[in-house]
């Protein structure tokens, strides 16, 4: 989960431990035989996610409890060879999960940025919908989207885990998840497997295209619980999505991300800032805003 922007639920790699994790990615490469003197954090959230030099590999490194990377590895090589958009491991190293000092490594290929940094609607609606039909080519064990409905409720019913959500606010929460998720539910839409937060975040603009990133989030679902995290002008491009069962996904996923946002424990940037737009946006009520449009928002009451 890569990002930050808005979607996961984020247990960044604390500041007191990111010189072990630098050294750990350095360390793990170099036994591999990689050449390795400097390495570039290029992005720290759920993983500490660093450019090694000069063989030019990039390296995931997170906490040791955190197994999901076993999963991605596989993940990503099986959608890679039915020609999926998705970044894969370093050629140069065995696809595998290594553990040094604590910590998971794994080892990505590394893309060149391409030349201008905007990404069409057209292009990232293309590329996602290139996604899902790899992705519909797979019979994997995942998560449900429901247990992630589960798991920001749980939140938000457990009192000493978000101590700063107002009575008021909380039952906002809890109906929303509830009724929204029972709403998807009753859809009865076809279900599939799912990125689980394909957001811009999750999306890197390369030389060789449009790739897809951190597939921890991964579950399974209608395609219209993919499009609640991307912008609009992307969704309105993505074909056959159906646009009511899309309203309500988007208000579900609103009420997650507030949920993660009043964790106490959550750590990303100005969590409580989001966390008071993110409510306003579901007291405004519909036409429900993309997620992005409401975490650029300036601020709460």
């Amino acid at each position: 989960m890569s990002e930050g922007i808005d979607g996961e639920k984020i247990s960044w790699v604390q500041p007191g431990e990111i010189q072990r994790a630098l050294a750990a990615a350095m360390s793990t490469a170099s036994a591999l035989g990689l050449a390795v003197d400097d390495a570039i954090v290029m992005h720290d959230s759920n993983k500490l996610t660093v450019r090694l030099l000069p063989c030019d590999v990039v390296a995931r490194v997170a906490p040791i409890a955190h197994q999901v990377a076993r999963f991605e590895i596989g993940l990503a090589q099986r959608l890679a060879e039915s020609g999926s958009p998705v970044a894969v491991p370093d050629p140069g190293a065995e696809p595998r999960v290594y553990e040094h000092d604590g910590f998971v490594v794994t080892l990505w290929t590394y893309y060149q940025p391409a030349m201008s940094g905007e990404v069409s609607p057209a292009d990232y609606a293309n590329a996602l919908e290139r996604l899902h039909s790899g992705m519909r080519k797979l019979d994997l064990r995942t998560p449900h989207f429901t247990d992630r409905v589960e798991e920001a409720q749980h939140l938000v019913e457990t009192t000493h885990l978000t101590p700063d959500l107002a009575d008021a606010d909380r039952k906002l929460l809890l109906t929303t998840l509830r009724s929204r998720r029972q709403a998807i539910v009753d859809r009865g839409a076809a279900e599939q497997l799912l990125h689980g937060e394909p957001h811009p975040g999750n999306l890197l603009s390369t030389k060789s295209g449009l790739l897809f990133i951190d597939f921890e989030t991964c579950c399974r679902g209608p395609v219209e619980f993919d499009l609640a995290h991307v912008p609009e002008d992307v969704s309105e491009r993505y074909a056959g999505a159906d646009q009511d069962l899309l309203s309500q996904c988007r208000v579900l996923v609103l009420a997650m991300v507030a949920a993660w946002r009043w964790d106490l424990g959550d750590q990303f940037p100005d969590r409580q800032r989001a966390a008071r737009v993110l409510l306003g946006a579901l007291r405004e009520g519909p036409p429900w805003p993309p997620l992005d449009v409401v975490m650029r928002r300036p601020g709460g009451p």
